[in-house]
Formats: structure tokens, sequence, C-alpha cells
């Protein structure tokens, strides 16, 4: 048997695994590949890996023959039960002190458990994000990995070589134990829903204004080179001139969008902690509602709308109300982002680096943007800070654009145009800075009709309960908090 020669193995030659092994080779590391199917590790080896150090594996025993110890083995395989079976089947091949990375879309309760069910057999599991598709996993991708602490110092060399860099800087560093780097991955997704979901409203305000898609290509190129320079508004600008020999592209393409569940999952996560990411959950609630084209379409057919038509005096000041409603309704969108992870870092004890995080996503990932570099700075002055709307940078922006927001909501009702993105963050906004909600009423009520009981003002922490029409008892339910 030859002397193992492989710094890592990946298992999964779809187009990000073949693209993250081609980036290790690049960088010098040893990358020994593997595929269920054996058929494709050789054609990879005989076409797109040609000419490099990569090697093959024809069985996960000949793979972990060929690794140098202790053994670093990444899967790039479908998230769930895929993950477990490679798992199961790797056990027995391997050592204490060997290191299991599953770079999927895995849930973080998954990434968790078999933390721990790895961690009391001594292998050193990793859960981490992966973000840039094709282009990230072969140039430089953002990576969030999380897991068990002493894998870090065996795969960041690794990791940190072939990550994007944002000025020198890794986009890349540890996250936390458990499932805390798939959680953070799954979060960068559900901003990555609103992100969209929000370009996708301005785009439908610009079309209802009878902009073509010259105009409007041209309207986010100008955004593209400002607060709103990012992927997102670049790849948009580049869809919007898109042409083949039919015309433009876009106008034919079927309006019903596919997800994979990572924005779903952000949405249940933040029902689970108890924190409003309502704009992820209108992202992911407007795909739910573009899958609805048939019975959209009958209902185009008998429901009206507004008559008034969309038009304004000064189409330039208004695509500037719509720039700027999109930039604070972004803040929003991460304000929002950042609570979760703050709150699921108090309940799962990891220690995050919110600074770190909006790192790790300016470059390499679907929702790098000049933005994050602000975010980061927030963090950096204050890591303490419980939001990002109270960071002066951000409350100043938010002072500076609202007025514009307001005003692109407002037509967009009036129009009879959806901004459900944009109108929930507003709300969220306007809700967030009231000292006084309506909730006063909403406990009268449960109290009323289910003894539900409420606190006074003044004696916070004390719940009582009123019979509020002389026929009812004395007797209140049991309190919990939402």
């Amino acid at each position: 048997m030859s002397s193992p020669k492989a710094d890592i193995a990946l298992i999964g030659l779809a187009v990000m695994g073949q693209n993250l092994i081609l980036n290790m080779d690049s960088k010098g590391f040893v990358v020994c590949a593997y595929n269920r199917t054996v058929d494709k590790v050789t054609h990879f080896l005989e076409n797109e890996a040609k000419g490099t150090n990569i090697i093959g594996a024809t069985s996960l025993q000949d793979m972990v023959n060929k690794l140098k110890k202790p053994r670093k083995i990444m899967m790039l395989v479908k998230a769930g039960s895929a993950v477990d079976d490679f798992i199961n089947q790797l056990l027995p091949l391997i050592e204490k002190g060997d290191v299991i990375i599953d770079g999927g879309n895995s849930e973080h309760q998954d990434s968790a458990r078999r933390y721990e069910e790895l961690k009391a057999k001594g292998i050193l599991y990793v859960g981490s994000g992966v973000s840039g598709g094709e282009e990230g996993a072969r140039y430089g991708p953002s990576l969030m990995p999380g897991g068990h602490p002493d894998a870090w110092p065996l795969i960041k060399d690794i990791f940190q070589a072939i990550c994007a860099k944002s000025n020198g800087d890794p986009c890349c560093e540890w996250v936390g134990e458990g499932g805390a780097g798939h959680f953070v991955k799954m979060v960068h997704n559900g901003i990555e829903y609103g992100d969209m979901q929000l370009i996708c409203e301005a785009y439908h305000l610009m079309l209802a204004l009878g902009m073509t898609q010259k105009e409007m290509a041209q309207e986010f190129d100008e955004w593209n080179k400002g607060v709103l320079d990012s992927f997102l508004i670049e790849i948009t600008r580049d869809i919007l001139n898109y042409r083949d020999d039919e015309g433009y592209l876009l106008e034919r393409i079927r309006d019903t969008a596919g997800q994979k569940g990572t924005g779903k999952w952000t949405a249940i996560a933040a029902l689970h902690h108890g924190v409003p990411v309502t704009l992820i959950g209108e992202a992911v609630f407007s795909r739910c509602l573009s899958a609805l084209k048939e019975e959209r379409a009958r209902a185009s057919k008998q429901l009206a709308g507004p008559s008034t038509k969309a038009s304004v005096a000064d189409r330039k000041q208004f695509l500037t109300h719509i720039r700027n409603a999109l930039y604070c309704a972004k803040i929003v969108s991460y304000a929002q982002g950042f609570m979760l992870l703050r709150e699921a870092a108090n309940e799962y004890k990891w220690n995050l680096n919110y600074g770190g995080i909006a790192l790790m996503w300016r470059g390499g990932c679907i929702i790098r943007s000049v933005f994050l570099g602000n975010i980061r700075d927030a963090f950096v002055r204050n890591p303490q800070l419980s939001n990002l709307l109270l960071d002066d940078f951000f409350k100043k922006a938010m002072m500076d654009n609202q007025q514009s927001w307001r005003e692109v909501v407002s037509q967009a009702v009036l129009w009879g145009v959806p901004v459900p993105a944009l109108s929930a963050a507003l709300a969220f906004f306007d809700g967030y800075r009231s000292e006084r909600l309506p909730a006063n009423l909403l406990q009268a009520q449960r109290d009323y009709f289910g003894a539900h009981t409420y606190e006074l003002l003044g004696k916070e922490g004390k719940f009582v309960h009123t019979n509020w029409t002389g026929k009812g008892g004395n007797v209140s339910a049991s309190t919990y908090l939402a």
C-alpha cells in the first residue's frame, strides 16, 4: 500500500464539490476526490482535474487509506439522510481525532446532533456553511465553520487559503460549537431571501411605471455605484440587460419562484426564538404566493384593484425614493438577522463574533456587499450592540432616507403594487421605535376570554387576572411568555 499523501478528501462531485476541489488544488493542497458513483471520479480526473495534483479514490476505504493523519474528510452531499449515511459508513474506517466536515446546507439541529454523537466517539465534527455558488467555490467562497473547536486548528490553513478575501482578510473564521456554523449560514440565506425580494419589489415598481428593461438596467447600474453596491444588484443589472435571439429573456421567464428551504428554516427559527424576523418571513411567503400561478391568473380576471395608474410627476426623483427605500429595508433585514443570531447565541451558549460574521459575508457569498463593511464597523465600535438600528451610522441612514421609504410604500398601496417586504420592514421599524404598542389591549383580550393574566405598568413581574364580566371566576390560567 502506498503511503498516504492527500491533505484532505472531499466526497461529492456535483458542481460545488468539483470547484472546491479545484480551488484547494490551486492553493497547493493535495485533495482526494470520491463520489458514490465512482465513474464520476474517473471522468473528473480525466477532464476538469486533468493536469492537477488531485487524486481519486475507488471506495471510502481507499479514500481513507490515502489521507494523512489526522484525516480531514469533507462532504458536499444532499442534506439529510445522505450525510448520516456517509458518517455511518466512515466511522468504522477512521480513528479518534479525525475530522468530518459537512459543507452542505444541513439544518443546524442536525449539525448539533451529529456534533454530540461524534464527540462521544472521539471524532471532530464540523458543520460549515459554504456560500458563493459555483464561482465562489472555485475562486473563493465565504466559509462559516462551527462544531468541535479542536477541529479548527487542523482545517484553518486550508479553509482560510481557499476562502474569499476582503481587503486581505479571510472571509472565514471559526463561528462556534455545535450547530453554530450551519445556523449562521441559515441566517445568511434568510437575509439573501429578503434582499432578493426587496430587489424584485423595486423591479415591480419600475415595471408599473412603464420603464423599459434597458432603463431599469441603467438604474440598477447607477445604484451599484453607491450604498447599494452588491453582488445581487450587479447580477440584477446583468439579467435586465441579457438578450438572446428572441429578445430580452427576463420577460419570458415564468413568474413562479422556487426555494430549497433555508429561508423557511430561518422563519421557523425566528418563531422558535420569538424574534420578529418579519421581512424574511414575508420573502418566504412571497415565493409561496408566486407558486399559485394558475390561481392568481384566475383571480386577476375577477378581483379588481385600484383604478389609479402608477404615475409620478418626477420619475427621476421617485427612482431615488425607491433606492432609498430599498436601502432602509435592507438595513432592517440585516438588523433582524443579527437579532436572531444574538438570541440563538444566548440560548445555545455560543460566543458569536458579530463583526467577524459580517466580515465572513463581506466577500465570496451571495449577499456580499459594501454595506457589510458598515455592519462590521458597527460591531467593532460596540461589540455589545443590541440592534444595528441603534448604531449611529445606521440611525443616521434611517433618518435621512425614511421619508422616501414611506413615499414608496404609500404610492405602491395606492397603485395596487404589492410590496410585502418593503412594507413589512417599515412596519417593523415603526413598531421598534414605538415606546408603546397596542399589546395592552391584546393582553386584556387574552385575559378576558382565557384568564391568561396581564402585568400593570409600574408593577412589572406580577401577573394579575380580572373578572371582566362579573360572571367569570377568579382563577387564572398558567402564565407563559412567547
